[in-house]
């Protein structure tokens, strides 16, 4: 398999599922490759041996820009065409990559000052891990609330490494900033169980988090399933938070791969 100027050929080094539906994977990171916390990268699969990659996606990279692999979280979509070939994949295994970064959902569309909060459903969890993977983010922010909104317990990915980080040497000084709040929706659990825009809209956001929501403070990140991000932006909208745009400042961010 020879690259292009565009992409390149990368192995697949690990794989672990969290569920039957939900799994990571890492991949070799290429010297040339460079991208920002937050932002995703495409991804393609060739439909024979020795073909090029016919077949696309989009994803979020988990992994910090400092690591020396990448990692990506993926649902497994029912018949599609990309995801029920790559949940196959083993160690050993060939991706494509193209050279190019993308996406916009970076610290770079605020101020780095006052409360960060990250909400997101599902594998919209992927791009705040790798958030909270950068020193930028826990030495600019006072307070990092994080929302991971899942239906069931068992999807609770990664639960176990967010709670690991206080005990990490380069983010444990700083650790009491992040409050963590697991969200299911569909089953009784000890965690809490309202939908994203309902805990903004009932006030328990701030309630659980013991952080006012705050047009001085308040910076937004959103990303998951389009319904949840769409309602939860008129959630934030309905109290005077506004998109932040290249030509206007605002408080809240979203990302558009979907």
């Amino acid at each position: 398999m020879s690259d292009s100027g565009k992409y390149s050929a990368v192995k697949v080094t690990q794989v672990w599922r969290w569920t039957d539906h939900l799994f990571s994977f890492r991949t070799e990171r290429p010297d040339w490759f460079r991208f920002q916390a937050g932002q995703f990268a495409r991804l393609g699969l060739a439909e024979v041996e020795d073909a090029p990659p016919s077949v696309w996606r989009a994803y979020s990279i988990v992994s910090g820009p400092y690591d020396d692999f990448l990692e990506y979280y993926s649902i497994v979509v029912p018949d599609g065409a990309f995801t029920s070939r790559l949940k196959d994949l083993q160690p050993g295994g060939t991706l494509f990559m193209e050279r190019q970064n993308h996406g916009f959902l970076t610290l770079e569309r605020f101020a780095l000052q006052g409360d960060l909060f990250l909400l997101a459903s599902g594998t919209g969890l992927a791009p705040y891990l790798s958030i909270l993977a950068d020193p930028l983010t826990w030495d600019s922010f006072d307070r990092i609330v994080l929302v991971h909104s899942v239906r069931l317990q068992n999807e609770l990915a990664y639960r176990e490494h967010i709670e690991s980080l206080a005990e990490n040497e380069l983010f444990k000084d700083n650790a009491h900033k992040l409050i963590y709040l697991p969200t299911v929706t569909r089953e009784p659990s000890g965690y809490l169980n309202a939908r994203i825009p309902q805990l903004i809209q009932t006030g328990e956001l701030e309630q659980k988090s013991n952080t006012p929501l705050s047009k001085e403070r308040s910076k937004f990140m959103l990303c998951g399933n389009p319904e949840m991000v769409q309602e939860t932006r008129i959630a934030l909208k309905e109290k005077g938070f506004v998109s932040a745009r290249s030509s206007r400042p605002g408080e809240i961010a979203t990302e558009n791969y979907w």
